[in-house]
């Protein structure tokens, strides 16, 4: 029988099965050993074959289907693992906030350049837009251009107020879709706006720190009422990039990518070289400072 991976708690892995239903299944021991690389051997969106165990309810999963994509992050405690967050995506989506808590843009640069290096499209949802004074909007004015500049759609939601929630609806429709973002910036709450059939677990901001409480423990796939499916994963502190090759990275920067042929040398790191079309770009502003000085930092770090 095949089936789709919805929830995996670390003891059982939920797999939807063709006809709608829901079955818990243990992992064949093999696929433990085979990828010491990723934490989690099977994740979620994994397409795979279970059987069912003779006198059980319960299933057994065989095979695992090669991956059409994944996004991955360095593992919080294991810096050299990868955890996969999901796989076989047709879009990824960033909530962030400027408000309680606010989303830096490093924390976006890299989840956009994680998702653009395995071929995942990728928007970014500002939400909890009710909540912002106008220094805050004309932030997110100047935020969004940037990033819209820069070959990204962005969206402006409120979960609250129901803000933008239609339209995010509608682009979710017949598609498996990520949600991903720190704790607390509202992406369960936001899940529920969009389809008031679902019940994420909604939590509350630290009121000392204003930063979000961990409310969802694993990450999970919900099927909408609408068609299609959405990921719900745990909020995210950092999004630490693993397995990139430094001459790859400016590759995950559409504006940079394509400023590359104009650049007098065909391996030009966009550092130090002469002739940089991209570093002249950033002169005349044509390139945002904040976005190549993400760039710089995840060059860095590699």
């Amino acid at each position: 029988m095949e089936g789709i991976v919805v929830k995996s708690t670390g003891s059982w892995i939920i797999v939807r099965m063709q006809d709608g239903s829901r079955l818990e299944c243990k992992l064949k021991g093999q696929f433990r050993l085979q990828n010491i690389k990723h934490t989690n051997p099977v994740a979620i969106g994994d397409k795979v074959n279970v059987e069912h165990l003779p006198g059980d309810s319960h299933g057994m999963i065989t095979q695992i289907s090669t991956r059409e994509n994944y996004i991955i992050r360095k593992a919080t405690k294991l810096s050299k693992v990868s955890h996969i967050i999901a796989a076989n995506l047709d879009h990824a989506y960033l909530v962030a906030t400027l408000a309680q808590p606010r989303t830096s843009n490093g924390f976006i640069d890299r989840f956009l350049v994680t998702a653009a290096a395995y071929y995942i499209p990728a928007s970014i949802i500002f939400n909890k837009i009710d909540l912002y004074g106008q220094e805050q909007v004309e932030a997110l004015d100047e935020l969004g251009n940037i990033y819209e500049n820069a070959g990204y759609r962005c969206y402006r939601t409120s979960a609250i107020r129901g803000d933008g929630t239609g339209l995010i609806r509608e682009l979710l429709k017949g598609k498996v879709s990520l949600f991903s973002g720190h704790s607390g910036a509202g992406k369960s709450a936001l899940i529920k706006a969009i389809d008031p059939s679902l019940n994420p677990r909604i939590g509350m901001l630290s009121a000392m720190h204003q930063k979000g409480m961990h409310t969802t423990t694993f990450a999970e796939m919900y099927e909408l009422a609408d068609s299609g499916f959405i990921v719900d994963t745990p909020g995210i502190k950092e999004f630490g990039l693993i397995d990139f090759e430094k001459t790859e990275i400016h590759r995950c920067f559409p504006e940079m990518e394509s400023l590359l042929p104009f650049c007098q040398y065909k391996n030009c790191s966009h550092t130090h070289e002469p002739g940089c079309a991209v570093k002249e770009g950033v002169e005349s502003g044509s390139v945002s400072v904040l976005r190549y000085n993400s760039y710089l930092s995840i060059l860095n770090d590699s």
